[in-house]
């Protein structure tokens, strides 16, 4: 959660310090979400059968050498390389922490157990700006990957010496989709190396090629999604219309939502000359608000219905958004650029909760951790492909990152790029989720499996993900 909050924050930085270009930093940030994207599912399906504590663990320990590896990284190259493994530990470790909570617990306690979990996630929601602005501007950037392994190593102590280990005994013979993986991973990883090349102004051959291998390897994983018998991705869940506009909306929100995260800390550090530390910790009031507001969303999603925080929470985030036109070099914190900050994080306080509930609550429960799953991969994806498109969109490349005016330029562009995608969420939702309160469709007892957000990029303060215990109809845990 430390590392996923901050690395945005220390990319002026690295580039820096690395003398790499813009494609570069976008590397930094995509080789993770790539793998993680690509492999939570995954993950997910390895805990259920080999056991939650055991993946978790595994993970933890993989996670610990990749960020060792790339706080020694002595290029741009081995830093890439190391941020893909990085990836793999997340999509082994993210899966199992909320599902470790609901096997651990009796059902009578497990509201109360994740919202303690909730509250710790959005602490280190909070702290990680201020931690990581800190060791940036200190002993360095390389420190924010540094510290993860003492963290890794208390978190195995802990594991080894206190968790239970559990398993889902129906995980057993199901077979993994470990072809439906790969595709995923390569289809993704085509996209954004098209999408990038194509900011950068690299070749033909360096934009067709990837693109197409993406559309190919595109067609073959929806065919084996299709075939399979355990497949990764169930197209059966898209036959609902509402689980289908949900991920739509989801594609959407978290587009805009990282396409922000990814160039305010540049713009307020390169355009208005704020140090690490500053611009971390410029961007707190979205968790706090977050940490103050979401579960509120939950229970008015639930008295009034899901359409009206998923069509006015948009809206919101838009105008802040377009607030975000106001924030240039001569710009001052206060009145110029906490505004747009605090309505930005007033709509995504509204709009969070909601949308999870709703995505589970469009399924069969017995697919609802699934659904989950899904719905979580979803808005990685859109982070991932926010990365790659947006400095093509707004007209950034380069190392026209290192100069405040072009900066500047690009991102008010990039403001109403997001506003729009804000915008498109709130009609999406106007067209297809219902005004009336929106019950669990009923099916057999869903597996104990959970899925989460678990980075600042990926909003963490969702206490609806998957984590209501049996017979709560709103999907909101805490």
């Amino acid at each position: 959660m430390l590392d996923g909050t901050v690395v945005n924050v220390a990319l002026p930085r690295m580039g820096r310090d690395l003398g790499a270009s813009l494609s570069v930093l976008q590397w930094v940030v995509n080789a993770y979400m790539l793998t993680l994207s690509a492999l939570l599912l995954w993950g997910g399906a390895l805990g259920d059968r080999l056991g939650r504590r055991r993946t978790l663990m595994l993970g933890v320990a993989w996670f610990a050498g990749a960020s060792a590896l790339c706080g020694l990284a002595p290029d741009e190259y081995v830093l890439i390389g190391a941020r893909a493994l990085q990836g793999v530990g997340g999509a082994l470790l993210t899966p199992g922490s909320l599902a470790l909570v609901r096997a651990s617990f009796h059902p009578d306690d497990q509201s109360r157990a994740v919202g303690a979990w909730s509250g710790l996630t959005g602490m280190a929601g909070a702290l990680g700006p201020f931690l990581g602005g800190w060791l940036i501007d200190g002993p360095g950037w390389r420190w924010i990957f540094l510290i993860n392994v003492p963290l890794a190593v208390t978190v195995l102590f802990l594991a080894a010496t206190f968790v239970p280990e559990s398993r889902d005994p129906a995980a057993a013979g199901r077979p993994f989709d470990t072809l439906g993986a790969c595709l995923a991973a390569v289809t993704l990883g085509g996209v954004s190396y098209a999408l990038i090349s194509a900011s950068s102004g690299s070749g033909a051959v360096r934009i067709v090629l990837p693109a197409t291998v993406a559309v190919i390897a595109g067609a073959a994983f929806l065919r084996v999604q299709r075939r399979a018998g355990n497949p990764m991705m169930p197209l059966s869940l898209f036959s609902s219309r509402l689980f289908s506009a949900t991920n739509g909306m989801t594609l959407c929100l978290y587009a805009a939502i990282g396409g922000v995260l990814f160039l305010l800390p540049l713009q307020l550090q390169t355009a208005l000359g704020y140090d690490a530390l500053r611009a971390g910790l410029a961007t707190m009031p979205i968790t706090v608000l977050m940490l103050l507001l979401s579960a509120r969303a939950g229970a008015l999603a639930e008295r009034v219905g899901p359409a009206v925080p998923l069509i006015t929470g948009p809206l919101v985030a838009a105008a802040g958004a377009l607030l975000l036109l106001r924030v240039g070099p001569d710009s001052a914190y206060v009145p110029d650029v906490l505004p747009p900050i605090l309505v930005m994080g007033l709509g995504m306080s509204v709009f969070v909760a909601p949308l999870t509930a709703t995505v589970l609550a469009s399924v069969d429960a017995g697919h609802a951790g699934l659904a989950s799953g899904v719905n979580n991969t979803a808005a990685r994806v859109a982070q991932l492909l926010i990365v790659a498109a947006l400095p093509l969109l707004v007209g950034l490349s380069g190392d026209a990152y290192t100069s405040g005016d072009a900066v500047n330029r690009s991102f008010h562009r990039a403001a109403v790029v997001t506003a729009v995608l804000f915008l498109a969420a709130s009609a999406t939702a106007a067209l297809f989720v219902r005004p009336r309160r929106v019950h669990h469709r009923t099916g057999p007892a869903p597996r104990p499996a959970c899925r989460s957000h678990l980075s600042l990029t990926c909003p963490p303060l969702e206490p609806g993900t998957d984590t209501a215990p049996r017979g709560r109809k709103d999907g909101v845990g805490s």
